[in-house]
């Protein structure tokens, strides 16, 4: 449905561009400042409406590969890459990567992790503690108040060369921290507005 509107839009922008711009000298001088400033103000709030239909068209897009969830969607990138890396890779899409905030966020990204990503047994998630030792932060340096360790395998290690954590889909879920410069694939979020 946004995509008919896009062109309209353009073509309704660039009409009131070449209407206040093409009008002959003579009578160009009768427009008032104001007038030339409201025209100004119109095709600048049109321009954000088509920013925000671009944006909204490519969260659909992506809502459609992935999964919706809690006023997110999900994706998971099958390519391998560095915590870092994924994170820019996440961010370069218009998201970051996933931070489950309860114990059914962190149990529907492994379920969609089974299905999406099969071949994949561990996911790089939104969580470390490169900052200060044992403080997990989110991507966006704020404390987490849900962490789902692998206390059978004296989750998290503490040790200052694992820093990044990983949503095990092998161990149902549970988290580890691991070394950063680890290639593994990852799950992305996008927050839905």
């Amino acid at each position: 449905m946004a995509r008919p509107a896009l062109p309209v839009l353009l073509v309704l922008c660039l009409s009131l561009l070449h209407f206040s711009c093409g009008r002959p000298s003579r009578t160009r001088k009768a427009v008032s400042a104001a007038e030339e400033e409201d025209v100004k103000s119109q095709i600048e709030k049109l321009w954000h409406e088509v920013n925000s239909l671009k944006e909204m068209q490519a969260l659909q897009t992506v809502c459609l590969r992935g999964i919706k969830s809690h006023r997110k969607c999900y994706l998971t990138i099958e390519e391998p890459k560095h915590y870092h890396e994924a994170n820019e890779d996440c961010i370069a899409q218009g998201g970051t990567l996933a931070t489950p905030r309860d114990m059914m966020e962190n149990n529907e990204l492994r379920d969609y992790a089974k299905r999406s990503a099969p071949g994949s047994k561990d996911l790089w998630i939104g969580v470390a503690d490169i900052v200060k030792e044992g403080q997990y932060v989110d991507v966006n340096s704020f404390p987490v108040s849900f962490v789902n360790w692998d206390r059978s395998k004296k989750q998290p290690t503490g040790t200052k060369r694992e820093s990044c954590v990983v949503l095990s889909v092998s161990a149902q879920g549970k988290w580890y921290d691991e070394v950063c410069r680890s290639l593994k694939t990852y799950i992305c979020e996008y927050v839905i507005p």
